[in-house]
């Protein structure tokens, strides 16, 4: 059994108990921490606390903060930038812990959940992916129902779907809004002065150059959502008199899925001996991918933040001439949050730190590509005018397409069942044919 089976047993177990809580529950409040399950501000330790009582219970307090650690960049914001400004605004201190996979941060809440550490967990907030959440929700470990008391709330825009659903998850208060991301493609334009515009010319693309174009082998983030937007093309062509890909944008739909499925791997198949190395293996994970780009072994590469394109040209990664851009076809977008396990120890100050990182001066800070540079998730027109001055006139790096060009060619995200089904199902039907 793998990592994440042996995660999704173990979490249906815990659902299964959370549920029987509940139902044998006589309405005792979760601050009493005598069950696992999803817990409401308004039945925790902070229940009818105002903002300021909040901060002032934050005041001292460590969050031990669990996140991705592959990028310098983001982990120099976090330690330096982010970290200086709790510590000097709100006597917080923040405890960066770098995994390579957020399942591994679900993992220690799990573990934690499983041992009766109902209450004083290890883990306070989660950089958190769609995936992850569902699996998180189902498993009733979240901290929810805080959003009323934040007040960077106020510049969200509360209708926008991708707010309120992850991959399809509804979000009902669970988790903070941080990044919005968007793929684009990415090439050199000092030796591809045309790059492919869809999908289709994408995979022929492929065959005309051989060996110049792979992709990372899913479940890796990158991978998955290349194979994902074969998956959509795919829909498109074969229910296009239904909707094309909007038969996809629902509840898992397993007749859907396979005949899709079954048309994505054909093609994938077909495309396989015009990759890299003839198809024989694929990158482990984006930075692999990175690095054939660096040394031009591939021609295009991808990524779901185009800012971090314009960082690894300054670094002497990339050539100054590398570009991004997006397909007419479109490329997937999404939203990802911060969440707070159900059994963290100093909800308070996570709540703090969320709020800070969703306000309009430390997402301003963001923006900067010098800083890190992704898109903003707050709704700019809400801001004060000199605040919605100040976002327009955040620079660009040359190398990264217009967040307004961009865009216009957002696909919204399947729902998470889709997703593990296409990254489960690849690697028999395709890495390993």
């Amino acid at each position: 059994m793998t990592r994440r089976q042996r995660l999704f047993h173990s979490l249906a177990v815990l659902a299964a108990l959370a549920g029987t809580a509940a139902a044998c529950s006589t309405g005792s409040s979760q601050n009493e921490s005598d069950a696992v399950g999803l817990v409401d501000l308004e039945e925790s330790e902070l229940a009818g606390a105002n903002w300021d009582e909040i901060v002032a219970e934050a005041e001292g307090g460590t969050v031990d903060w669990f996140l991705w650690g592959g990028s310098d960049q983001i982990n120099s914001y976090i330690s330096t930038e982010v970290a200086d400004d709790m510590a000097e605004q709100f006597d917080i201190t923040i405890n960066r812990v770098g995994v390579s996979d957020t399942a591994d941060a679900v993992n220690q809440v799990l573990s934690e959940a499983e041992a009766g550490r109902l209450s004083d967990g290890s883990v306070d907030l989660i950089w958190i992916n769609g995936e992850n959440f569902r699996t998180m929700k189902q498993g009733g470990l979240l901290f929810c129902g805080y959003w009323d008391v934040l007040p960077s709330m106020e510049f969200v825009d509360r209708d926008d779907p991708a707010v309120l659903f992850d991959f399809g998850t509804p979000v009902d208060q669970c988790e903070v809004p941080w990044n919005r991301a968007q793929v684009a493609l990415i090439y050199d334009s000092a030796t591809l002065t045309t790059p492919p515009t869809d999908i289709d010319a994408l995979l022929e693309f492929a065959c005309a150059n051989p060996g110049t174009v792979t992709y990372p082998a899913p479940p890796d983030f990158t991978g998955s959502v290349f194979v994902r937007h074969v998956f959509y093309n795919e829909a498109d062509r074969l229910f296009a008199d239904e909707g094309g890909l909007d038969v996809l944008l629902g509840a898992f739909d397993d007749e859907v899925y396979e005949e899709v499925a079954a048309a994505t791997w054909a093609t994938l198949n077909e495309v396989e001996p015009c990759l890299w190395r003839g198809g024989d293996t694929y990158p482990a994970d984006k930075p692999a991918l990175d690095q054939l780009f660096a040394n031009s072994e591939v021609s295009l590469n991808m990524t779901y933040e185009p800012a971090e394109v314009g960082l690894a040209v300054d670094d002497g990664l990339f050539p100054e001439t590398t570009r991004t851009y997006g397909l007419q076809s479109g490329t997937m977008a999404n939203l990802n949050f911060t969440a707070i396990p159900f059994n963290s120890s100093n909800k308070a100050a996570a709540l703090v730190v969320a709020n800070y990182l969703l306000s309009a001066e430390a997402q301003l800070e963001k923006a900067d590509p010098a800083v890190w540079g992704p898109q903003t998730v707050l709704d700019v027109d809400r801001l004060p005018e000199d605040m919605q001055a100040m976002f327009q006139a955040v620079p660009r790096h040359p190398s990264v397409v217009a967040p307004e060009e961009l865009a216009p060619l957002a696909l919204p995200e399947l729902q998470a069942d889709w997703v593990t089904g296409i990254e489960r199902d690849w690697s028999a039907n395709v890495a390993e044919r």
